[in-house]
């Protein structure tokens, strides 16, 4: 049953990841930088202070326990974070929406589900899996499969999406090559997709605020499991790494685009302008808490961050099938991005089985 609920919570995130730009299309008038940083400030402080607030009662004296280097560490790693999420645009830009994407979204998927249980091979802690540990044993190298299925999953979505490019957009074959840059965009891509995975070893970074969250709910709710809620107070430190990274990239875009005067143009609907941003950014985090919720009832690992990503890039396609953007193209891309989908769900299957049989 807890495995049950773990993926349930694991796809809630995902369906929040992948549908909270639906109301950024909303906004009228507003620049990129202005409207998403406006998102931002809904994503990164004020909904996830309120949420570590409603959950974990005195969440800042968890924080002051902490010493200095696990602070700086996960924030550190918010930063980086940050800056991979700035860095998607520009790979999805120089390679294509599905070329950039999928390079990214699979290296993010391999990185941040991996690289903490190599980590955890040098630097051994009780209650985290090493990738010895996934190596040697049964429902590692399951867990292991599924990634492997995953990364296949997001490279035939990829493929669907290069397929599609062809099918509609044949007239402007010789525009798109003018910024086709494979170079410049691979590079751009791994850094994003290397970056971007350093969400999850913030959220590991930071584990011992979580812990101490999960200890202190324990002590009053005997027998009833682990705290669902324990990461909302690691998320903000994270959280305010990537804060740091958009705000400081948005204000010069302000800067040089000349659009302070967005926030306060009378001549767009404000209040509705502001009222997407909130709901865009609060949908956003809802992403990380129930990603947190997921991965209290399915243990440390990489079990959640593969879940994570998978639904994320799952929930995209399905939106994607739903809003007709693959209308009108041919069945062989039609039958592709259907496979990928496919593939998506029998790796999130596949994990989830896997660390059953832990």
């Amino acid at each position: 049953m807890q495995l049950i609920l773990g993926i349930i919570y694991h796809f809630l995130g995902g369906f929040a990841s992948g549908s909270f730009y639906i109301p950024y299309k909303k906004v009228k008038g507003w620049a990129w930088e202005s409207l998403w940083i406006a998102g931002g400030i809904f994503s990164w402080l004020i909904i996830p202070f309120l949420a570590a607030w409603l959950t974990i009662p005195d969440f800042t004296a968890i924080i002051s326990h902490a010493d200095a280097h696990t602070i700086t560490i996960t924030y550190i790693f918010g930063v980086l974070w940050g800056i991979g999420g700035l860095t998607y645009g520009l790979g999805v830009r120089y390679l294509g929406v599905a070329l950039g994407s999928t390079i990214i979204l699979g290296l993010c998927s391999v990185f941040g589900s991996l690289i903490p249980s190599v980590y955890y091979n040098f630097y051994p802690a009780e209650g985290h899996d090493s990738f010895t540990d996934l190596l040697h044993n049964t429902w590692g190298q399951t867990v292991l499969l599924g990634i492997l299925i995953c990364v296949v999953g997001i490279i035939v979505c990829g493929k669907a999406g290069m397929l599609k490019d062809k099918d509609l957009q044949k007239d402007t074959e010789l525009k798109k090559k003018e910024e086709y840059k494979i170079g410049l965009g691979l590079t751009v891509a791994i850094i994003s997709g290397i970056l971007s995975a350093c969400f999850a070893f913030g959220i590991d970074a930071g584990k011992s605020m979580a812990n101490e969250a999960n200890d202190i709910w324990k002590l009053t709710h005997t027998g009833q499991g682990e705290f669902l809620f324990q990461n909302n107070v690691t998320y903000i430190i994270i959280l305010l790494g990537g804060l740091t990274t958009n705000f400081i990239w948005c204000m010069m875009l302000n800067a040089r685009n000349r659009t302070f005067g967005d926030y306060t143009n009378k001549k767009t609907p404000l209040i509705k302008n502001y009222l997407f941003c909130a709901l865009a950014g609060t949908t956003w985090f809802l992403q990380f808490f129930f990603y947190g919720m997921g991965e209290s009832r399915m243990g440390n690992g990489p079990s959640s961050w593969i879940l994570h990503m998978a639904f994320i890039i799952l929930v995209a396609n399905l939106w994607g099938l739903a809003l007709k953007e693959w209308k009108g193209v041919q069945k062989r891309t039609y039958a592709a991005i259907l496979a990928g989908i496919a593939l998506i769900i029998i790796s999130v299957l596949v994990v989830g089985y896997g660390n059953s049989l832990k």
